[in-house]
């Protein structure tokens, strides 16, 4: 496996169409916060900071492969991180990958 892979949690920690925020020391930018979602079938993995007003997408709600921001209802594509038209932004993607029901991160 690829050192840049962390082990981050057993995919059932992950609740169903909700999430998992996972805390990350990043070089640059210092403590930063990652939500990791669910779907119903798939796991994806972005900054747990909107672009709009840095709201957290964490407790945001989880439909389809959308999540909605819990502050001002900016939906953004959980796969591309990008903010769905007419809003315009982007939150940060990290991939995701499960192996035997465990979720790894790469950073």
């Amino acid at each position: 496996m690829n050192n840049d892979w962390k082990k981050v949690c057993n995919l059932e920690d992950i609740p169903r169409l909700g999430s998992r925020v996972v805390k990350h020391m990043d070089e640059a930018e210092g403590g930063i916060d990652i939500a990791i979602f669910r779907t119903q079938g798939e796991v994806f993995a972005l900054r747990d900071k909107c672009p709009h007003k840095g709201g957290p997408l964490s407790q945001g709600i989880v439909h389809g492969k959308q999540v909605t921001c819990p502050l001002h209802n900016w939906k953004l594509h959980l796969d591309t991180g990008e903010a769905v038209a007419p809003d315009q932004g982007c939150a940060r993607r990290y991939p995701v990958k499960i192996e035997s029901g465990v979720v790894f991160l790469q950073l």
